[in-house]
């Protein structure tokens, strides 16, 4: 088995690297982190989009991809941030076919169901995607996972294992969903529960290596048991809970976006209004994996690990 990761120089990526080190695996990122070399692996500097894939993956006989490159954050560029993640992800695929991979693994995400009032109050695999378009992550990876599906339908040769985690954290988790915690006060939206699914990273990692070395295939909701709400996280973080009426909220970010003091938009208000809770029967059932840590744990291992020394008194 040889692999290939993209976004390889990532905190997954590398720890993928470590995991899978009896295999051969080649890394592709756009620039390489200063890190002692690992057994086994291969760095190249390239972008997904780059039309050198195809080659690249034929030159090492790649068997498997690892597919994990994409704008976890929107930039002030959404031409390029799509072109990265949809152009990208189309041009992993066509490499794949033209290269003869026989399994990609791909982390999509729960954003792809969407943030919408209606949505069941667990969602399950079969549920559909819908995206946002006002939140360029959750359309991307709706896009992405339309394109795949046209691949299981025209490329089936190309086995695919599809992950949507929930809200990923582990010791050292630094993102835009993090900076919410980090706050002084957390923000509520009155009559919103607000309930998030957490998986530990270490599991997704478990579960990612599972898949590649089993070659198994399907689609999987990664979640931790249970899901905390947003009064239950401020409980635990021990912080003051703002909350607001989605009139409000909604009125002030549309002012502050026109005044350039923010780039969220009024919309955004239903990233916390109606978040997706990720059902995980299926991956504990068919997958044959149960998370070693629920939501609850894994938010306190972030508490411990991220936040012990800041949290207020």
């Amino acid at each position: 088995m040889t692999i290939l990761i993209t976004g390889s120089e990532g905190y997954l990526g590398q720890a993928l690297i470590q995991r899978l080190s009896e295999h051969s695996i080649i890394g592709i990122d756009i620039r390489q982190h200063a890190r002692e070399p690992a057994a086994n692996y291969q760095f190249v500097p390239m972008d997904i989009r780059d039309p050198a894939l195809t080659k690249l993956m034929q030159h090492h006989h790649i068997s498997h991809v690892i597919h994990l490159a994409s704008v976890m954050q929107a930039s002030a560029d959404p031409a390029r941030d799509y072109d990265i993640d949809v152009n990208g992800t189309a041009n992993v695929l066509q490499a794949c076919c033209q290269a003869h991979v026989s399994h990609l693994t791909i982390t999509s995400s729960g954003a792809a169901y969407g943030y919408h009032a209606d949505n069941p109050t667990w969602l399950s695999e079969t549920d559909a995607l819908r995206g946002n378009p006002s939140f360029a992550y959750s359309h991307h990876k709706r896009l992405i996972e339309e394109l795949l599906a046209e691949y299981r339908q025209r490329q089936p040769q190309l086995q695919q294992l599809v992950l949507r985690p929930g809200t990923v954290l582990g010791a050292n988790t630094d993102n835009q969903i993090t900076a919410l915690f980090k706050a002084k006060r957390l923000l509520a939206i009155q009559g919103s529960p607000s309930p998030f699914v957490f998986i530990w990273d270490q599991d997704v990692i478990n579960i990612i290596a599972q898949g590649v070395t089993r070659s198994s295939t399907g689609i999987y909701n990664l979640a931790g048991d249970g899901a905390m709400t947003i009064t239950e996280i401020a409980t635990a973080l021990n912080k003051p809970l703002l909350t607001l009426p989605a009139w409000l909220l909604r009125a002030a970010l549309h002012i502050g976006q026109r005044l350039k003091l923010t780039r969220y938009s009024a919309e955004q208000v239903d990233f916390l209004r109606y978040r997706p809770v990720l059902s995980n029967q299926a991956l504990k059932q068919e997958f044959g994996y149960t998370p070693a840590l629920s939501s609850r744990a894994t938010f306190d291992y972030f508490i411990q690990h991220n936040l012990q020394q800041k949290l207020p008194r």
